[in-house]
């Protein structure tokens, strides 16, 4: 068995979510995480599963031509070690380029990981959100500030603030 990174592209439908993941557990694949989401009218997909990697390709293949999947081995599993609290930063405002590039230097600047983001243009009204990890040791009052001038400089308003946790 490999650790295996299946991602999946192609034009919504519905049944794809269904018509995949029956060709992985027809390999007896389980899917350990993944994400699915509609971007623009397109579907896009990435498990990440542990199974017999020739067999899944095999599986899959009869869906490909509407569908772009890839199949990849990956390494072993790196365990996520969380590095300090979790934040919610939210990004609005007048869509242009260099929004999420411009919000996230300032997270990385301040020693940040983004565990989650997800973008969306409604119109002319861009979003952002995005679950933020930041060390104990990042100074959150100079972040916040350098988040709200980064916004100013952009024309969009941002917001930063603690989230619950999420253990099981």
């Amino acid at each position: 068995m490999s650790q295996l990174a299946v991602t999946v592209i192609g034009p919504d439908r519905p049944g794809i979510i269904a018509d995949v993941t029956e060709a992985l557990a027809g390999t007896g694949v389980n899917l350990e995480d993944s994400t699915m989401t509609l971007l623009r009218g397109h579907f896009a997909m990435m498990i990440v599963c542990s199974g017999p990697f020739e067999e899944v390709k095999q599986a899959v293949e009869p869906l490909r031509g509407e569908l772009v999947i890839t199949v990849r081995k990956v390494g072993p599993e790196h365990e996520h070690a969380p590095i300090g609290p979790s934040y919610l930063l939210s990004v609005h405002g007048a869509d242009r380029p260099g929004i999420v590039a411009a919000v996230t230097r300032m997270i990385a600047t301040a020693g940040g990981t983004i565990t989650d983001l997800t973008t969306r243009l409604s119109g002319e009204l861009y979003v952002l959100t995005a679950e933020v990890e930041l060390p104990l040791t990042a100074e959150l009052e100079m972040l916040t500030r350098a988040l709200e001038i980064t916004a100013d400089e952009l024309g969009v308003g941002v917001t930063l603030r603690s989230a619950e946790s999420d253990e099981l």
